[in-house]
């Protein structure tokens, strides 16, 4: 989720993460069905409210508003009109992730993309999402793994190795500070989280499901909406070209283990909310 800003990082051709973000752009409705499609396998979609936290380009709003009420929320302006310039009918709102303009129990579900990393006040945002999530509902979560060690060695961010261990002082000291002084001032540079921090932030109040055996799958079959960096496009074509997506597909589970801990670059989360 992007700060509010007349010239947007991510739109400036110049800056190095350019070709990084532009292909994310690119790929959201990708992005969308992915989506759609772990959750479904879960349960059904159809008729439900669904709150887009963080929406970006509005790919994945526009596949859940086939046949479900969606609101799309986003901190960017300039990303909501975007949306609009794209044709995308869904409601938009331009708000805060820890200031939610809703009434509590309103939302089936909350779809969460790669955006619990920028935040400054995850225990507000926490309290918002569980107030406005439904008895039953449930959320969908992606976001890097800090201690996965693909991760290490190319952070999802900035493409280099071991920023992906450094919270968000550190890399502002000690990156920011010297090789990307116009993004120091940034509020939303992102601080990853490991499995053990998610799963103490989330596990009180939900049901913690991990849905790495699904993606993995979806990865080596080809899905366009789970990857996008070069790096990690080189090394999906590498391990195909050896074999090792064999190795992989077979090893990857959904325990919280050490293949979730310290491997898998991407958590890809559906939380229950539990009855009180």
């Amino acid at each position: 989720m992007e700060i509010k800003s007349e010239s947007p990082a991510w739109l400036d051709p110049s800056h190095p993460n350019y070709k990084r973000w532009e292909r994310s752009r690119s790929l959201s409705l990708e992005r969308g069905k992915f989506v759609r499609s772990v959750i479904e396998q879960k349960q059904k979609i159809k008729n439900l409210t669904v709150v887009d936290l963080g929406s970006g380009e509005g790919g994945t709003s526009k596949i859940f508003a086939e046949d479900n009420f969606v609101v799309s929320i986003d901190l960017s302006l300039i990303r909501l009109q975007r949306q609009n310039h794209s044709g995308f009918k869904f409601s938009k709102i331009n708000a805060d992730a820890i200031h939610l303009p809703f009434r509590s129990e309103f939302a089936d579900l909350i779809v969460i993309q790669d955006v619990i990393e920028h935040l400054n006040d995850i225990k507000s945002f926490y309290d918002e999402i569980k107030r406005i999530l439904k008895l039953n509902g449930i959320i969908y979560l992606s976001t890097p793994n800090k201690l996965s060690f693909i991760n290490f060695i190319s952070d999802p961010h900035f493409g280099l190795p071991i920023i992906s261990i450094l919270n968000r002082p550190a890399i502002k000291k000690y990156f920011l500070k010297y090789f990307r002084k116009n993004d120091f001032n940034r509020n939303d540079i992102a601080q990853l989280l490991s499995l053990k921090e998610l799963v103490k932030i989330f596990n009180n109040d939900f049901n913690f499901e991990l849905n790495t055996k699904f993606a993995v799958k979806e990865l080596f079959n080809g899905n366009k909406g789970i990857v996008w960096s070069d790096i990690h496009l080189k090394l999906i074509s590498f391990c195909r070209i050896t074999g090792i997506d064999k190795i992989i597909k077979m090893i990857a589970n959904n325990k919280t283990g050490i293949i979730n801990k310290f491997i898998n670059p991407t958590f890809y989360l559906i939380l229950k909310k539990k009855s009180e």
